[in-house]
């Protein structure tokens, strides 16, 4: 296989992969929508309802950007927006006084609850489980 071949069955790869990221996004967003959720938001609620209670069921928001796959000022501009709503609290690191810490509220544990089943229901069809 030559080096063109094999670039272009790399390129035909990864559109693969984005045009199934992009599929499962926007049913997620469908879904969730008439919940006022979008599927950055489900997953940032999902990633803290699964939060340890030796982590005191908060995660730092550094932590998360990763996980979620947003720019810092993207992911502080959603945590602003699920603070607002009542989802999560923001707190300071005692520790660190540059870190924030976030944790889900009992309003943002109940709607996480409320929409899981509709979020997997949306990931199953869009990935044709």
């Amino acid at each position: 296989m030559g080096a063109k071949t094999a670039a272009a069955g790399l390129e035909e790869r990864w559109r693969d992969i984005l045009s199934v990221h992009a599929r499962a996004m926007c049913e997620i967003d469908r879904a969730l929508h008439p919940h006022g959720l979008g599927a950055s938001d489900f997953e940032v609620l999902d990633i803290l309802v699964s939060a340890t209670p030796e982590e005191g069921g908060q995660c730092r928001v550094q932590n998360l950007v990763g996980r979620v796959h947003l720019s810092q000022s993207a992911l502080s501009r959603l945590i602003g927006r699920l603070e607002k709503d009542g989802l999560l609290e923001r707190s300071v690191c005692a520790e660190d006084r540059r870190g924030v810490y976030v944790t889900l509220t009992r309003k943002g544990r109940e709607l996480h609850a409320e929409v899981l089943p509709l979020q997997r229901d949306a990931l199953a069809r869009a990935l044709g489980a």
